[in-house]
């Protein structure tokens, strides 16, 4: 059998999944991903006027953008295990400079719209495959690594409009050729990734892990409490995705309504994104000390706090920023919860992850349909509301899953952080 010594990954830790380059790589990966998908708004003028679209038409590229990243997250949860870890990352990126590339390039609107979809697929894989890998590949410190690269994307958020703006709309196709050549090189650092997770160690064949059976032939009863998990983790990330994207695409609506200049409410907007940003760095260092249930829960309450004073004109700047900084830890530091919640599930990160991904989508028309039958100024009070449900989520999901964090020894993260070496042979393999 061969060893780590004699693959790619052989300066790995037996407990990790990247090498030093291979995680700065993945950083970059994310601040691509999250410029790429920023740019589609900023371009719009320049592509409508150049394929003479409608707004709704125009609005089809990120339509196709997304429906591929849904598409990409599902194929690359297929494949995960049958195929190696740095061949299903290097299809995604080579997806994504293609896709990229083509959309630059495409002389008529029908050929930009499937560059488009292609690109969301090498962006859907690029997206599901580091987070299911960061999540595994770290040990204790992978909710941590977890909120790293996270906050990179924002990053990529924050600079790609920038970079538009600087450029003007109408030299998009430059940008995006200028991402596809960044996502090509990036190829190039994939030899530092390992091509099997660590926690794959501990799994069978087939993927399940010591303990998914039921001898005892209490196999309905764990399924249903399997459904219960999943049902409330997909509510949790569903609803926090849809306040997160709520407040970016109402949020200078809701402002000027109540008496803030244009100039102002897109300047606040900024704020929220980079405190979001901000967010995940600042919470990096806590989830070495704190549950991930604990994080989530001050997260979704001071979440819920600010949407409820953003009601008052006078602080609705502020508190929307502070939505931002609560919101942000939410999607990170929720994966390792999910994957020690419900390990007989192996597709629960696709699927929340897919899931989280619509609800992005179907946010902005679903708020805009339910302002229609009240006023903007109803956007905090609505989003307080999924605010709500998503800190009711995850008391539910505390209480269920209390006995497996302390069976675990993930329960208290201090006793956990004294035990390095015990926990580091627990998750390697003889």
């Amino acid at each position: 059998m061969r060893t780590l010594a004699t693959q790619p990954g052989q300066a790995l830790r037996p407990d990790r999944s990247f090498s030093a380059p291979a995680v700065v790589a993945a950083c970059v990966g994310f601040v691509l991903i999250g410029a790429l998908q920023s740019l589609y708004g900023p371009a719009l003028p320049a592509l409508r006027q150049e394929f003479g679209l409608s707004p709704s038409g125009a609005g089809l590229a990120l339509s196709a953008h997304f429906v591929g990243g849904v598409t990409g997250v599902l194929a690359f949860d297929r494949a995960f295990g049958r195929i190696g870890n740095r061949a299903l990352l290097g299809v995604s990126y080579a997806l994504m400079a293609l896709g990229s590339a083509a959309f630059a390039l495409a002389p008529t609107w029908p050929l930009a719209l499937p560059a488009a979809l292609v690109t969301g697929l090498g962006f859907g894989g690029i997206d599901y495959g580091l987070n299911q890998l960061f999540a595994t590949g770290f040990g204790r410190r992978s909710p941590a690594m977890l909120n790293i690269l996270n906050a990179h994307f924002g990053i990529g958020a924050i600079a790609g409009p920038a970079l538009v703006g600087v450029l003007g709309a109408d030299r998009y196709p430059a940008v995006f050729l200028a991402f596809a050549v960044l996502a090509a090189l990036l190829l190039i650092p994939l030899g530092g990734v390992r091509d099997r997770a660590p926690a794959d160690a501990g799994a069978g064949p087939d993927g399940s892990h010591p303990g998914d059976s039921d001898p005892d032939g209490r196999s309905a009863g764990a399924a249903r409490r399997t459904v219960a998990l999943l049902t409330a983790f997909v509510v949790l990330y569903v609803l926090h995705v849809a306040v997160e994207a709520g407040v970016g695409g109402w949020e200078p609506s809701h402002l000027e309504a109540v008496g803030y200049s244009t100039t102002l409410a897109a300047s606040a907007t900024s704020v929220y994104w980079l405190m979001m940003t901000v967010g995940r760095f600042l919470v990096a260092p806590l989830t070495l000390r704190w549950s991930e249930p604990a994080i989530i829960a001050v997260s979704c309450a001071g979440m819920a706090l600010c949407l409820l004073a953003a009601v008052q004109p006078g602080l609705a700047p502020y508190a929307y920023a502070g939505v931002g900084l609560f919101i942000a830890p939410i999607f990170p530091t929720g994966l390792p919860w999910l994957r020690r919640a419900v390990p007989a599930a192996r597709r629960a990160g696709a699927l929340v992850i897919a899931a989280s991904m619509v609800g992005g989508v179907a946010a902005g028309p679903a708020l805009g349909g339910i302002i229609e039958l009240f006023d903007v100024r109803a956007v905090p009070l609505v989003l307080f509301v999924l605010a709500t449900i998503c800190l009711a989520a995850t008391g539910r999901l505390a209480r269920a899953t209390r006995g497996s964090r302390e069976a675990s020894g993930g329960e208290p993260r201090r006793r956990a952080a004294r035990l390095p070496k015990a926990r580091s042979d627990e998750s390697s393999s003889p």
